[in-house]
């Protein structure tokens, strides 16, 4: 047993549902109002509002001294961008994090949109993170490992030409924004706990167009790709039933296009 993992109790996994239900609504709306000309600060407002107006609270805002109340990285960002002046340019790929507190528990969920119109390259990145991410959703039954869906999510994004992002993984829900086990989105046996009924993690492939390397900016919180080609994030969180998973955050995804 992985030191610090334990299963969710019946009203530990009703408060996480709530919490996940809240961080998929602002989410959905968040990205239906992404457009070129807007900056990703008042982006990042809107998105502090909508969770307020739930109840809820930033589960990221302060945390271990994040400053804003949901990570938002554009284009070779990968995650943890900090918004900023910066106006969303036409074609700019946007990813949004987004994090709520809600009566002591956590809801956490990602994804990438195109602001207006994109290359078929961004097309394909963001097409081929979705699919991964589901591919390893899929995975997560109870008898099965971690391994099973960290295979799962790199072996379809290789196959199709991109890379697997190392440094940063999936995670445990609850509590805590990120509690055990550690969700790699490639194989690596030290993370290879058994699933079982109860578990809540975040599945979230970071897929790079070019090479897997990343570099940290100034800020000690943007993480931007290597080579400054494209980035893709997407993220649910899920439960661990005693048949297949539980897509806790379903409803945060918009349409692509």
């Amino acid at each position: 047993m992985v030191a610090g993992l334990k299963t969710k109790s019946v009203e530990e996994i009703r408060a996480i549902r709530a919490a996940c239900k809240i961080a998929a609504e602002v989410l959905r709306e968040i990205c239906s109002i992404v457009q070129p000309g807007l900056t990703t600060i008042k982006l990042d407002e809107i998105v502090g509002q909508l969770i307020v107006d739930r109840g809820g609270t930033s589960a990221f805002l302060g945390y271990r001294g994040f400053p804003r109340n949901c990570c938002i990285s554009i284009n070779e960002g990968v995650v943890h961008g900090i918004a900023t002046t910066r106006r969303i340019q036409f074609g700019d790929l946007v990813k949004i994090d987004v994090g709520v507190r809600f009566n002591g528990f956590v809801g956490d969920v990602a994804m990438s949109l195109p602001a207006g119109g994109c290359s078929p390259l961004a097309a394909k990145l963001m097409h081929v993170t979705t699919d991964a991410l589901y591919l390893g959703i899929a995975q997560a039954r109870p008898g099965n490992r971690v391994t099973d869906i960290s295979r799962a999510i790199q072996e379809y994004v290789e196959s199709n030409g991109f890379s697997i992002v190392r440094e940063f993984v999936g995670h445990g829900v609850g509590r805590s924004v990120h509690e055990e086990p550690q969700i790699p989105n490639y194989v690596d046996h030290r993370h290879a706990v058994q699933l079982v009924p109860g578990l809540v993690i975040a599945i979230e492939p970071m897929v790079n167009a070019g090479g897997p390397g990343i570099e940290l900016l100034g800020d000690q919180w943007t993480v931007i790709t290597k080579d400054r080609k494209l980035s893709a994030h997407f993220e649910h969180s899920v439960l661990i039933t005693d048949n297949e998973a539980e897509i806790l955050t379903r409803d945060g995804m918009t349409p692509l296009y």
